[in-house]
This record gives C-alpha cells, sequence and structure tokens, in this order.
C-alpha cells in the first residue's frame, strides 16, 4: 500500500493534516474581529471540519481562537499546545488539553507530537508531527531562532516543512520569519517541500497604519518565498496553496 499525506490549506495557519486518515489541525481561526483579519476566505468552515485525531496550537494569540472553536463538537478531541493556549482551550470546555515545553512529546493515536523552540511576540512552540512514515514540521508564527537549527539534528528527514512567512513587525519589533529567513530555514532543515502560511493576515486601517508593518504586500510574499528558496535551499520544493486546496505527499 502506497503511504501518502495530506495537506488542506483553511488559512492563514490553519492546516488540515490527513496522516493516512488520521487527521490533524494546526492553529484553529475561523472566526474575525477589528484588527485581525485574515485576509482571505476560509477554505473549509468549522462545521464542515472532519473528525479530528488531534488539534495543535502554537500559541495564544487570537488568530487562535479558541472562543469560536469550541463550536467544534468533539470536547474529548486531543489538544497538544503550548501552556497558556491550553489553559484556554480547557476554559472553553476541551477536556483533554495537553501542554508541551519544547522537545517534549505526546501521542494522538499513532501520530507523534513533539513540541519544537519557537519565538514569537508570546510564548510559542512549533511542533514536529510523525505518523504513517512521514515527518511534517508546522512552525507557527516564529521567527528564525538560532534553537531552530537543532530541529534538523533531531530530525534529519522532513518531508513537509510549514512556514510563516510575512516577517510582521508589531511597533517595529519583528514577530515572524520573513520570505528570506523562511528560506534559510529551508537551507537548515532542508526538508522536501515548504508550504508558505501566514501571509494573508492584515489589521485594519488604524492597526496597519500605526502599529503593524509587513516584508511586503500579501500578494507578492508567496513567490518572493519561491525565489528566496530557489536560491537558498533549491533542493526544496514550494508549494502555494490557497485556501481549500490540497496537496498529496507520496513517500520518499
Amino acid at each position: 500500500m502506497t503511504l501518502r499525506l495530506t495537506i488542506t490549506r483553511i488559512a492563514h495557519c490553519a492546516m488540515l493534516l490527513d496522516f493516512g486518515g488520521q487527521v490533524v489541525l494546526t492553529d484553529p481561526w475561523f472566526s474575525e474581529k477589528l484588527g485581525y483579519h485574515p485576509g482571505e476566505p476560509l477554505g473549509v468552515r468549522l462545521a464542515d471540519l472532519p473528525k479530528l485525531a488531534a488539534v495543535v496550537i502554537s500559541h495564544d494569540h487570537y488568530d487562535n481562537d479558541m472562543d469560536a472553536f469550541s463550536a467544534y463538537g468533539d470536547k474529548d478531541v486531543p489538544i497538544i499546545a503550548e501552556s497558556a493556549a491550553a489553559k484556554r482551550a480547557r476554559q472553553v470546555g476541551f477536556r483533554r488539553a495537553t501542554a508541551l515545553d519544547p522537545w517534549k512529546s505526546s501521542i494522538a493515536q499513532t501520530i507523534a507530537v513533539t513540541a519544537v523552540p519557537a519565538k514569537h511576540g508570546v510564548p510559542e512552540v512549533g511542533f514536529v508531527l510523525e505518523a504513517c512514515g512521514f515527518t511534517v514540521y508546522f512552525a507557527g508564527d516564529t521567527m528564525l531562532i538560532p534553537e531552530l537549527s537543532a530541529i534538523a539534528a533531531k530530525c534529519p528527514r522532513i518531508d513537509v516543512a510549514l512556514l510563516p512567512i510575512n516577517g510582521l513587525r508589531v511597533l517595529g519589533k519583528q514577530v515572524v520569519m520573513d520570505p528570506n529567513e523562511a528560506a534559510e530555514l529551508c537551507a537548515r532543515l532542508k526538508p522536501r517541500i515548504a508550504i508558505p502560511t501566514h501571509y494573508a493576515f492584515r489589521g485594519d486601517a488604524i492597526m496597519d497604519g500605526l502599529f503593524l508593518n509587513y516584508f511586503a504586500k500579501s500578494e507578492s510574499l508567496p513567490g518572493a518565498f519561491q525565489g528566496a528558496v530557489l536560491r537558498q535551499a533549491p533542493a526544496t520544493k514550494v508549494e502555494v496553496l490557497s485556501p481549500g486546496c490540497a496537496y498529496t505527499v507520496g513517500s520518499a
């Protein structure tokens, strides 16, 4: 039997990772409010989510909106998260929320989930997920930090890396990787495939005018990432997924 991994992009950093029928949701965001706009339509509605084997949440910000996600019916779905995000998940009724520090692991069905270092505007972790012979690195909203190089030593084969690219700055302080930094991380980790995330997000006229800055306009960011990867990590293939689009990865 040929093993396959299918990745479906919902919007922003929300993805469905289907490991042979075991589906993991990353960083759920099914709402918007003043100052927080995904900048793109939802590719999958919350009501249309499949049965989930697990949910991984990198940090406790509004773009991981637990209030909205509390409408998901299975309150026993395993949620594996950064500490504050796990606490928030429990507050809205999820009974199996586990907090992981970097390099700690948990199992959901047959999926091994390991938290890895990350740095953002609030405490954050990334995740490495392993199942069905595939390894996926989900970076959340991280900046490029030296600690990410350790992922390559511990995970010498990464099939797919999901990487944020908009280079978001808040009051001039960078809190998310930009396309060139994400490409540099590809050169370090050597994933077979890289899928960009976190590039359509926008605040609003006030937030963008006074508080937020981006590496470039959202529509140009995926192309900038593709070009940077071609220069810095040519062995990595870049796949840009519009909301609702799925990409299937076969075993190497």
